[in-house]
């Protein structure tokens, strides 16, 4: 019995053991594979990511690209597009343009503060890292930042919900051209151009006059041009180049409209004034934009 007794016993033990070591080795071979697939791979989709804000009392509206490779964001650009378009807000502030050391006695250029946002976001990978401390939209999460940060991080989550886009065909930046001489009405046409991730985002269409004074478009806002009045037209000449500037970048093509032999088109509802100056430029200022 006792002999019996102690071969129960081993056997016992070993079955144990044996049975403790299969645990440890179905623990071993899946040690939590989704956290290290997460950290890996990333958790967006790669591509170009853009959004951008309405334009605001001052005539601005923010805008923010990014790009995605292997899950992770590898770069992100925040500016701030003017209704005038031209060069950005970025670009102004590396010019000296904006100046927000001088005039608003800050620690560092617009650009800068903007740069290390940018940068904050790539090495956290998380906006929630960005945390607001207050209703303006400031943040003590970045050293050197005291801008306002809220219009990031809203931009960056409407950027990362919509989802990648396409990107244009141009190169970013300012675009200009002009016409060499002043026309026999005294007007001188020309466009500016800001292109964000490939697309054309603001388009500015305007005259000046030989005589000087005011722009073609401040002129009309101001009802001294009165195209409605005089010429019975069925919206004023601003109303119809801003509806212009609006069909070029939804079409993001400068011969997307056909032209009639008197410089009108029907492509564009409500635009009766004479386009092809405004198409031409737009194809000159675009000349060295191509990809």
């Amino acid at each position: 019995m006792r002999k019996l007794s102690t071969i129960l016993a081993a056997v016992l033990i070993v079955g144990l053991l044996a049975g403790c070591g299969g645990n440890a080795n179905k623990n071993a071979a899946s040690p939590s594979p989704a956290a290290g697939q997460n950290a890996e791979q990333g958790k967006y989709k790669d591509g170009a990511y853009y959004a951008e804000s309405e334009y605001d009392e001052k005539g601005m509206k923010g805008a923010v690209v990014l790009n995605v490779k292997d899950g992770k964001i590898t770069d992100v650009n925040w500016t701030e597009v003017s209704k005038a378009a031209g060069p950005d807000k970025k670009e102004l502030s590396k010019t000296g343009k904006y100046g927000m050391k001088e005039k608003g006695k800050a620690q560092s250029e617009w650009h800068e503060q903007a740069e290390k946002v940018e940068k904050f976001l790539v090495e956290k990978q998380d906006l929630a890292a960005l945390a607001l401390k207050d209703e303006e939209g400031h943040t003590d999460a970045v050293s050197g930042v005291s801008i306002k940060v809220k219009g990031f991080t809203t931009l960056v989550t409407k950027a990362l919900a919509a989802g990648p886009v396409e990107a244009g065909p141009y190169k970013d930046g300012a675009y200009h051209a002009e016409q060499a001489a002043f026309a026999d009405s005294g007007w001188k046409y020309k466009v500016d151009l800001t292109v964000l991730n490939g697309k054309i985002v603001a388009v500015n269409w305007n005259g000046v006059n030989k005589d000087g004074g005011d722009d073609k478009k401040t002129l009309d806002k101001a009802g001294k041009y009165g195209m409605k009045e005089k010429a019975k037209a069925q919206g004023e000449w601003y109303e119809e180049a801003e509806k212009a500037e609006a069909f070029l970048i939804e079409k993001q093509d400068p011969k997307a409209a056909t032209l009639k032999d008197d410089g009108t088109t029907d492509a564009i509802t409500g635009v009766s004034i004479n386009v092809k100056d405004f198409f031409q430029l737009v194809e000159e200022a675009l000349k060295n934009a191509k990809k």
